[in-house]
């Protein structure tokens, strides 16, 4: 590895040091499913994030709350300290398309119809109430 690329490498991980995020890969639902409930959540605090995740009816909002715990115990790991409730918000979350399984399905007079099964991948970032009040 080059000297250049070496040096933004690690100003990369530090700069990821910082940062509270978790990342799910491969959820086999559509993004525009999850979406829905990602635009649910955003900017929320996070424990009423959860409480909104525990009671939605849509399937994907059983992931997203899973990913949401995982968020809030990696901000207590890197801080050694409890997360109280008002404490932490979602500051981003984003849903990227990942990749497509195509499968035929028969269909009459010996033709077959493309079958998309779409895979998404979810990162949300969580990050202090007053932290973000230092900053302003």
């Amino acid at each position: 590895m080059g000297v250049r690329k070496k040096n933004s490498a690690t100003a990369l991980k530090e700069a990821r040091q910082s940062l509270y995020f978790a990342k799910l890969n491969d959820v086999p639902t559509s993004p525009r499913k999850m979406r829905l409930v990602a635009d649910m959540i955003r900017g929320m605090e996070a424990y009423r994030a959860l409480g909104v995740l525990k009671f939605s009816k849509k399937d994907a909002s059983n992931r997203l709350e899973k990913l949401l715990r995982s968020a809030i115990a990696n901000w207590e790991q890197k801080n050694d300290k409890k997360a109280d409730s008002g404490e932490l918000y979602i500051s981003q979350i984003f849903v990227d398309e990942a990749k497509t399984l195509k499968r035929l399905r028969p269909a009459p007079q010996g033709r077959g119809y493309r079958i998309r099964k779409r895979s998404n991948h979810v990162t949300i970032y969580v990050d202090s109430i007053n932290s973000n009040a230092n900053q302003n």
